[in-house]
């Protein structure tokens, strides 16, 4: 199966802050995206996860720092990243009845202090990679959960759906990620679905830049206004569908609509979104019904099949931002 790198941060945004980056990061793609990358097969005892550091150079994975059943080491980023991995396996196996990103229980590497300052996070089809931030704008990209459980999604939705990173397909991959990111951070805060405050990635913006986080399921495009920054682009009705080239067809920014979809149908269903809402979206993610080629609609009509009870909070949820479920 091909992967493609899927980037915590969009590539507008990167382009903006590191742009001395960015065609060291399109080769990085480029090269993880030129091929088929396959899953690794547990070995008899092997750690559930595996934490190493890079020492803030591009060499990955890096040496290991700490692995499943071992201490905290005392660095912020590796124990960051041991806890959110953590909590992210937890969500799926208790929840979902998954046994890590392949379902088989495959060990999870993470790699820690990648490159000098870089701001980003990513899944590059073989294993989770993490910046420290700039210093500046952005924080270490292991400080909130939810980066890590949104990029641990990728390789779920990889694995199962396959949707494709571009147009519709690419934005609904994106907010996958971002569902199941919230739901690890909710599951972890023990928060209700009327309790969340449905950010992505709050935490990550240091202090003096105006925002409150890189998303808001349930107001995009309000998440930051920062002059370094720009405004925030995402769009949470179809109405307001960006049509573009850019970021593979609008990934990060058309996927605010059935983020917010989601959002609506949590709040709408009630109790936690983990089990309520997140089981009926999971069930539609690894169901027969959505593959690599799945638009808004067909996903919409998946969650409203798999939604039981439920079909007329998720049909209602899909037709606010402008989606019809069929």
């Amino acid at each position: 199966m091909t992967s493609r790198v899927c980037h915590f941060i969009p590539p507008y945004l990167f382009e903006r802050l590191q742009p001395h980056l960015v065609e060291a990061d399109r080769a990085l793609r480029a090269r993880r995206e030129a091929g088929p990358h396959p899953v690794p097969q547990a070995a008899a005892g092997a750690p559930a996860w595996v934490v190493h550091t890079c020492h803030n150079t591009a060499t990955l994975p890096g040496d290991v720092v700490r692995s499943a059943g071992q201490p905290a080491s005392g660095d912020d980023a590796v124990d960051e990243a041991a806890s959110g991995i953590s909590a992210t396996l937890d969500l799926y196996r208790s929840v979902y009845d998954r046994s890590s990103y392949d379902g088989a229980g495959a060990s999870v590497s993470l790699s820690v202090h990648y490159e000098q300052g870089y701001d980003n996070a990513y899944w590059d089809g073989t294993q989770l990679v993490f910046g420290d931030g700039d210093g500046q704008v952005f924080d270490r990209f292991t400080k909130p959960v939810d980066v890590l459980g949104h990029e641990f999604t990728h390789a779920v939705t990889e694995r199962t759906a396959g949707l494709t990173y571009s147009g519709q397909s690419g934005a609904l991959n994106e907010s996958v990620s971002d569902v199941f990111g919230s739901c690890v951070k909710q599951r972890l805060l023990g928060q209700s679905a009327d309790q969340a405050d449905w950010l992505i990635g709050q935490g990550l913006l240091l202090p003096g830049v105006q925002g409150r986080a890189l998303r808001d399921m349930a107001h995009p495009g309000t998440a930051y206004d920062d002059p370094k920054l720009g405004k925030d682009p995402q769009v949470g009705d179809m109405s307001d569908y960006v049509q573009t080239d850019d970021d593979n067809g609008g990934v990060h920014t058309n996927s605010g609509i059935p983020n917010r979809a989601f959002y609506l149908a949590a709040i709408a269903i009630g109790g936690n979104s983990w089990e309520g809402a997140g089981r009926i979206w999971y069930d539609a993610l690894t169901g027969s019904d959505v593959g690599p080629d799945t638009d808004f609609a067909g996903f919409a009509a998946a969650t409203v099949a798999a939604a039981g009870a439920s079909r007329d909070e998720v049909a209602a949820a899909w037709k606010t931002v402008g989606v019809d479920a069929g």
